[in-house]
């Protein structure tokens, strides 16, 4: 859950790299999300505006797309790719596949023209109250 919040808290960040697991997790966490907002719009019977689609639904779609385009583009960016490549997937059947095989593979090793490696970077968390380190029996002497 944490991928997916900080996801839409970088909401329109395009640049940097996003790593696989925070990609993937987005994916599978707005798909939960966006089968809870269909099941709502069912039982509530809501007004259908996209398609077939109800207005919960809808006032989701819209609220992800921006967010999804910017992971989408960090993924890329993870590989070395450029996040202009996400207009692939407009290609039918076979734009799909192949950003699909590019969303899967492993971060470029190191460095890349987009930043550091992710998988490198140790996150730091500042709701922690520093704790002084336990004295060894040698130092209690």
């Amino acid at each position: 859950m944490d991928y997916f919040i900080g996801a839409l808290k970088k909401y329109t960040v395009f640049s940097g790299r996003s790593r696989r697991s925070e990609y993937w997790y987005f994916v599978l966490f707005s798909f939960l999300f966006s089968m809870v907002a269909g099941v709502l719009d069912s039982i509530l019977g809501t007004e259908k505006i996209i398609g077939s689609y109800g207005l919960i639904f809808s006032i989701y779609y819209l609220a992800i797309i921006t967010p999804s385009i910017a992971v989408g583009v960090r993924r890329l960016h993870d590989i070395g790719k450029s996040g202009w490549m996400l207009l692939l997937s407009l290609i039918p059947i076979i734009g799909g596949i192949w950003i699909l095989i590019l969303m899967v593979r492993d971060s470029d090793a190191g460095e890349n023209k987009y930043g550091p490696n992710p998988k490198n970077i140790v996150p730091v968390n500042t709701n922690e109250t520093p704790v002084a380190p336990t004295p060894t029996p040698e130092e209690v002497k």
